[in-house]
């Protein structure tokens, strides 16, 4: 059955932002005293939010500072504002989605300024979701609690049952399955498997979407 409404995590879904600050989180760390290879820390980090990245990396050795956060994301504005692409076929899940009638929203774990950054640079995808995009600035809790996609339905006026989420972390698929959503996972490089452990379906090319949809 066609979804009432449709929820997009941003990095990784919408815009192609994980290498990048996938390369800066790794170089920052070795500043701090602690080697991660780079294949590693999207695995580690996938999903999460930058305080919880400074918290596991404390456990693990790096001696941060105590505005980690504040300084690294800093650094991501930068890196990011250098060119950050779209995924490969969102404009057309996008375009799908409008001839359907069918609303979508962003959920992000991540904070406003930085999908100002990543999503401002395609202006009209940016427009598209003007007064829908929504950061775990926005709600109590960050994924994986189901508020920020609760949240964003709410705002679409969408019961939560009715709504599908796409997400690429396993942190993203835990809070729409706790939000009771149907979630699918977007699988481009990473291990499908992760993603269908906690409830997701698995897909691998955004062209895809739509007929997973039912659009």
């Amino acid at each position: 059955m066609r979804p009432a409404a449709v929820l997009f995590d941003c990095d990784g879904v919408i815009v192609d932002s994980e290498p990048i600050t996938d390369r800066l989180i790794a170089a920052n760390l070795a500043r701090h005293g602690l080697v991660i290879a780079l294949e590693d820390i999207h695995g580690l980090f996938l999903g999460g939010t930058m305080a919880g990245v400074g918290e596991t990396a404390r456990q693990m050795g790096a001696d941060l500072p105590p505005d980690w956060v504040e300084t690294v994301y800093e650094e991501m504005f930068v890196e990011l504002a250098k060119g950050t692409p779209l995924i490969a076929g969102i404009t057309g899940v996008f375009d799908a989605l409008d001839a359907a009638g069918i609303p979508y929203a962003v959920g992000s774990n991540g904070p406003h300024r930085k999908m100002r950054v990543t999503l401002g640079q395609h202006p009209a995808i940016h427009a598209r979701l003007k007064g829908r995009i929504f950061s775990r600035h926005d709600v109590a809790r960050p994924k994986p609690a189901p508020d920020l996609y609760l949240h964003a339905a709410a705002a679409l006026g969408a019961e939560a049952r009715t709504c599908a989420v796409i997400e690429d972390s396993p942190t993203g698929a835990r809070a729409a399955a706790a939000a009771g959503m149907t979630c699918f996972g977007y699988a481009a490089t990473g291990d499908p498997a992760r993603l269908a452990a906690e409830g997701a379906r698995p897909f691998h090319h955004m062209d895809d979407l739509a007929a997973l949809l039912g659009l």
